[in-house]
């Protein structure tokens, strides 16, 4: 806690230059006399304050298996130079990790986290903690919400983590089976894909990898409302999604 003064001088106050000398009586004390009060009576008046100053934190660092991450800046304009409105900015899902935690014990073993500190990763959209820090916005989330690491600005160049696979979509069908052409609004969304890349598997019982059935090159088909949507600079779209979400292998 913190205290501030402020400091009133009565040396020039007018009302303090009448003041006479006076007798007053009190039953218990009998006559008390009040001196003569002159301009150097009072010389100043402190009046201290409090004031909460609020705490400032250097380092901010994740227990067990989370992970700090510092968040990019959203996009404020669109690829054609049109500037958004706050609203209409869509809500970053990337960043650079700034610190890890101790990791977690499954079994008898301690499992590390997945990512280092420097890394790019992109995470699930609605996960995580908000803090800020170091005048910048931060997010502390588990290491399995952190989707895979994306060193570049190709969403296909992204490395899934755990037992996470990342698929590019088919294309929806422009038109329906008696030509009718559609519109993107009522266009169905495909839940068929191509693998790209594939996570290093999920832990076991006792924390060692278990590698995944599905491998990149496959065909595959997925629930249709599941993982998390990417849009390539190529227009392409792609999912990265769990494997238990994939439903089955397609030749």
């Amino acid at each position: 806690m913190a205290t501030s003064q402020i400091t009133a001088s009565l040396r020039n106050l007018p009302a303090f230059e009448r003041l006479q000398p006076s007798t007053l009586r009190f039953p218990a004390a009998g006559r008390v006399r009040i001196g003569t009060l002159t301009p150097n009576s009072f010389p100043s008046l402190v009046v201290k304050a409090a004031t909460v100053v609020a705490p400032k934190h250097t380092t901010v660092r994740p227990l067990g298996d989370r992970v700090l991450v510092k968040i990019k800046d959203a996009e404020d304009t669109t690829e054609g130079g049109i500037l958004l409105p706050l609203t209409a900015q869509s809500k970053p899902q990337g960043g650079e990790v700034v610190a890890v935690g101790e990791g977690k014990s499954v079994g008898k073993n301690k499992v590390n986290i997945n990512v280092k500190t420097g890394a790019q990763v992109v995470y699930s959209k609605y996960a995580g903690t908000e803090v800020d820090f170091n005048g910048s916005k931060h997010l502390i989330l588990k290491d399995d919400d952190i989707i895979g690491i994306l060193e570049t600005d190709e969403v296909k160049d992204l490395k899934p983590l755990s037992d996470r696979v990342l698929i590019k979509v088919a294309d929806a069908e422009e038109k329906t089976a008696g030509g009718l052409f559609l519109t993107e609004a009522t266009k169905e969304k495909p839940s068929i894909g191509t693998v790209i890349a594939v996570g290093p598997g999920p832990l076991d019982e006792e924390g060692n990898r278990k590698p995944l059935s599905i491998i990149s090159g496959n065909t595959v088909l997925y629930s249709k409302y599941a993982g998390t949507d990417f849009k390539g600079k190529d227009k392409s779209n792609y999912i990265v999604l769990r494997a238990s979400e994939v439903i089955a292998i397609l030749s």
